[in-house]
């Protein structure tokens, strides 16, 4: 297991005393929870958290309609779990064909997909070199209580800067609907925003693994609240009951499932399409930016949320679907064959 750089040592001693109270914070802690580890079981415990939280650079393979919005060249954290297995977000990886991961001592090794989950938005690497990091636990999401303090940590950039830790706070915990058809359930939204974001670890006092970094969002306290920016991160919890399915299948089975290819927003209790994706089902439907969804397969819809689940009741990914929309002063029906989302994928030459 790598030590870590004197400098971190230093900020994982001051993380430590905020996380067990002993240093002041803007916003009052809890107790410790029973069992956590107090003094230098803690420092240990951190240390091996920060170690573990790992860089991780892609480039996107030839032609990968993902490069459009998320660049060709990406880069941001995983963590390792397991035997040089590395959680990560799982936008970072979409349609990789060249992975490489960063641990703090300057070193890179290379790596390849294991899984990507549309469900949960998870992403699982395994490096093909030994990583001699020692993995992390996993905790409970839920077990984690509002205004806990918790250690946020990021990867190497691979250009020799070491990753970064601070002190992160959960603001709230709720579901949440992403406009590229997307929806999870318990999301942790934390304070303050960080924009290394991406794949970066969250971590409760016992130095296990609670989330991982998606998103920085501007209201981190939800609807009708004042706004506050903001991370958001995918609870392990969604994690481990498919663990071993990822690791066997490549996805969860809950990933299978239509997929229409739109961005959208909720407005003033509708859903405005915002975005079409290219070669998409709804392209080549000609929805375009603009459209107010009304009704999908007979079903009015006021939000992300009952859109995206009322369009997955139905289990079958490659179907019809009927969507009412009004177009200015214009209502129309729409007929699209929706799609299996991980079967439109761009995958790595060879694979």
């Amino acid at each position: 297991m790598h030590a870590p750089h004197p400098s971190r040592h230093l900020v994982i001693a001051l993380l430590t005393a905020v996380l067990l109270g002993l240093a002041s914070a803007t916003l009052a802690a809890p107790a410790p929870q029973p069992g956590a580890p107090t003094g230098d079981a803690q420092v240990q415990a951190l240390a091996r958290a920060s170690n573990a939280v790992i860089g991780v650079s892609v480039r996107a393979t030839d032609g990968a309609l993902s490069s459009d919005t998320l660049g060709r060249e990406r880069n941001g954290s995983g963590v390792v779990i397991d035997d040089g297995l590395v959680l990560t977000i799982g936008y970072l990886i979409l349609e990789a064909e060249d992975i490489d991961l960063h641990p703090d001592d300057g070193g890179s090794v290379p790596a390849r997909m294991v899984a990507y989950d549309v469900a949960t938005g998870f992403g699982l690497l395994q490096a093909l070199l030994p990583l001699r990091l020692a993995p992390v636990p996993l905790g409970n999401a839920l077990d984690v209580a509002e205004n806990e303090p918790l250690m946020f940590a990021s990867g190497a950039d691979g250009q020799g800067t070491a990753g970064s830790l601070s002190v992160a706070r959960l603001a709230s915990r709720r579901a949440f609907s992403g406009y590229w058809e997307y929806h999870i359930e318990g999301a942790l939204f934390t304070v303050p925003a960080r924009p290394d974001h991406s794949g970066a670890g969250l971590f409760n006092s016992r130095g296990e693994l609670v989330g991982i970094g998606s998103l920085l969002v501007t209201d981190v306290l939800g609807k009708n609240e004042a706004r506050y920016p903001g991370n958001m991160f995918v609870p392990v919890d969604l994690l481990k009951p498919i663990l071993s399915e990822l690791r066997e299948r490549g996805s969860s089975r809950a990933s299978m499932r239509a997929w229409l290819g739109l961005n959208c927003q909720e407005a003033e209790g509708a859903v405005r399409v915002i975005r079409v994706s290219k070669e998409s089902p709804a392209e080549e439907a000609g929805l375009e930016p603009g459209d107010l969804i009304l009704k999908i397969d007979g079903v009015a819809v006021q939000s992300l949320e009952h859109l995206y689940k009322t369009l997955w009741s139905n289990e079958t990914p490659e179907r019809d679907v009927t969507i009412e929309i009004s177009r200015g002063t214009d209502f129309r029906t729409v007929n699209v064959r929706a799609v299996d989302r991980m079967k439109t994928l761009r995958k790595a030459k060879g694979i």
